[in-house]
């Protein structure tokens, strides 16, 4: 992700998941696999490696990314009607879930970037550069 970035001049925004594992319920049968994420450790590894390439990296709310619609701003829970089908109940207008979520989470940075970044937390991944050996892209 870094090296794509890097080599068309773009930033990566990721989903502020800080404290995602208070605030979501699953049945019983999930926690395990629930508590087994490491949302943190991906978003400090991609952070680091970001920081050597000096690619910005921001965070933004994920709040109704997958739910709301990339093509009409719709958000309804409905709309996500599985793990992996997004189908706007207003629009109809359909897509892999997971892809109408990223465009959502990059309207949002893009967003907030007019706003000089207002909206969204900025890691301090900066700090790090020249301090250790570069990792490889």
């Amino acid at each position: 992700m870094v090296r794509k970035a890097h080599d068309s001049c773009k930033a990566l925004v990721l989903e502020d998941l800080t404290g995602i594992r208070e605030r979501t319920t699953v049945r019983h049968e999930q926690r395990a696999l629930r508590h087994a994420w490491a949302f943190f450790q991906l978003r400090q590894f991609v952070t680091y490696k970001a920081a050597w390439a000096a690619v910005p990296v921001g965070l933004v709310d994920p709040r109704n990314t997958s739910r709301t619609c990339s093509m009409c701003g719709h958000c309804e829970k409905a709309n996500r009607k599985s793990q992996a089908e997004f189908v706007c109940k207003s629009c109809g207008f359909a897509l892999n879930a997971d892809h109408n979520a990223a465009i959502n989470i990059g309207r949002k940075a893009s967003q907030a970037s007019r706003n000089e970044w207002a909206a969204v937390n900025q890691p301090m991944a900066s700090s790090l550069r020249g301090k250790m050996q570069a990792p490889a892209l």
